[in-house]
């Protein structure tokens, strides 16, 4: 049973950084691709980051590309987002979510994810 557990979330100010963490437990993950969604209030659960855990190869929404970055450390089985530069559209819950590397789909798409994890909020307000 594979469980995610993010934290890191806060109420930050425009232009600060944050730095997510999601701990997986529960297998290895050779061969799964790992990532980061957000949902805003009244929005549709959007891609922000992933990872093939194995390749380290990373993907990004064009929305955070040069401000996020995301990353893994193997050993500690623990996913990564470091978020600069804030603004107020970055305010959402972020999840983490992991998902065996089938190529069937993308790596923004939710489908290609089937464990995710609760969640945490991160709110930029000035």
């Amino acid at each position: 049973q594979v469980q995610l557990a993010e934290s890191g979330g806060g109420l930050v100010h425009p232009g600060d950084s944050l730095r997510l963490s999601c701990v997986a437990s529960g297998r290895t993950f050779t061969n799964y691709r790992m990532g980061w969604f957000r949902q805003a209030p009244g929005k549709e659960r959007d891609f922000v980051a992933a990872v093939d855990w194995t390749r380290g190869i990373t993907y990004y929404a064009d929305s955070v590309k040069g401000r996020f970055t995301i990353s893994r450390d193997s050993a500690k089985k623990t996913l990564y987002l470091q978020m600069n530069s804030l603004n107020s559209e970055d305010t959402a819950v972020y999840s983490c979510a992991a998902g065996w590397n089938s190529g069937i789909y993308t790596y923004s798409a939710t489908e290609a994810y089937n464990h995710w994890g609760q969640g945490t909020q991160v709110t930029v307000s000035p």
